[in-house]
């Protein structure tokens, strides 16, 4: 008889979307297995009244289901890569980093109309500190409306709350059929993408060589260059995913070029560079260009951001 493998996952309608792509593939590429996904709430999906930056940010859509995989009551969890902190629980590890979807975070507008070209102080949402900064360093006029929930509440919200638009990443509203609502695919010199943003990422147990092998099977080494770079930065800058920074790695034969953007709430101070170097080194690039950015005095922007929020 098959052995099952049990994968977990938030219990969103992205998140069910992306771990029924990832048990599709596994079990294309793994016959010899059955594949079960279990689901369930996590406190990031529990809390939805107050700012992502107010309830901490460390596991707050991955600790339900770490503390799973740590008792053996699931084998593997997906999860958005960006999600997912730079430092995991002790026992577990990244089995694969799936190939990138478009990374870039895109605008859906009430009335179809380019960033650019929005009415002066247009109402804007997002949840992201770091699309709030970018925002306001492009659009400073701008007034940044703060918007938590899934998709379809998201996107509800736009018309109800009289938002002239929503901003959302491109991954998730194309997985979930939307992309005919995409007004603009924001360029990479406006917003630089949260760390691993459009990536699927599978968390697994340390040790466990049978799933390891399973899993291995969907990992892309380009995609995992690249975001192993960007987390990287991210590590070593000290920042969760409620703290302005962005970046992008994007890998060419065996090259890895790595841009980052450390950046105040408010977008006055923003600070952007870029390293490049072998793929094969990415998380040194990674770490490179945060040496570099906290030179360019990124430590004292993220030490006053904090203290917003302490």
């Amino acid at each position: 008889m098959a052995r099952e493998i049990v994968v977990g996952t938030r219990d969103s309608a992205l998140a069910m979307w992306q771990t029924n792509w990832v048990v599709d593939n596994l079990r294309k590429l793994n016959p010899d297995y059955t594949f079960k996904i279990v689901s369930m709430k996590t406190q990031g999906d529990k809390i939805l009244d107050v700012a992502l930056a107010k309830i901490g940010d460390k596991g707050l859509f991955t600790k339900e289901l770490e503390f799973a995989m740590l008792r053996n009551e699931i084998d593997l969890a997906v999860h958005s890569m960006k999600d997912l902190p730079t430092v995991l629980p002790e026992g577990l590890k990244i089995g694969a980093i799936c190939e990138r979807h478009d990374p870039r975070d895109v605008l859906v507008a009430r009335d179809g109309i380019l960033l650019k070209d929005m009415p002066q102080g247009a109402r804007i949402g997002t949840s992201s500190l770091r699309r709030t900064a970018q925002l306001l360093k492009y659009r400073p006029d701008l007034q940044i409306i703060s918007l938590r929930g899934n998709l379809n509440t998201r996107m509800a919200k736009l018309e109800r709350e009289n938002l002239d638009g929503i901003i959302l990443a491109a991954a998730g509203i194309e997985r979930l059929g939307w992309a005919y609502r995409i007004t603009q695919r924001i360029p990479f010199e406006v917003c630089l993408p949260a760390v691993g943003q459009g990536s699927i990422g599978i968390e697994i147990r340390e040790g466990d060589e049978e799933v390891s092998r399973i899993v291995d099977k969907l990992n892309h080494g380009p995609s995992a260059a690249a975001i192993t770079a960007e987390r990287a930065m991210l590590k070593k800058l000290e920042g969760g995913c409620q703290i302005p920074i962005g970046a992008l790695g994007r890998v060419e034969g065996d090259r890895l070029t790595l841009e980052g953007v450390v950046a105040s709430l408010d977008g006055k101070e923003l600070l952007r560079s870029r390293v490049e170097g072998p793929a094969s080194e990415a998380a040194s690039l990674g770490v490179a260009l945060a040496e570099k950015l906290l030179d360019m005095g990124a430590l004292e922007i993220l030490k006053s951001v904090r203290q917003e929020f302490e």
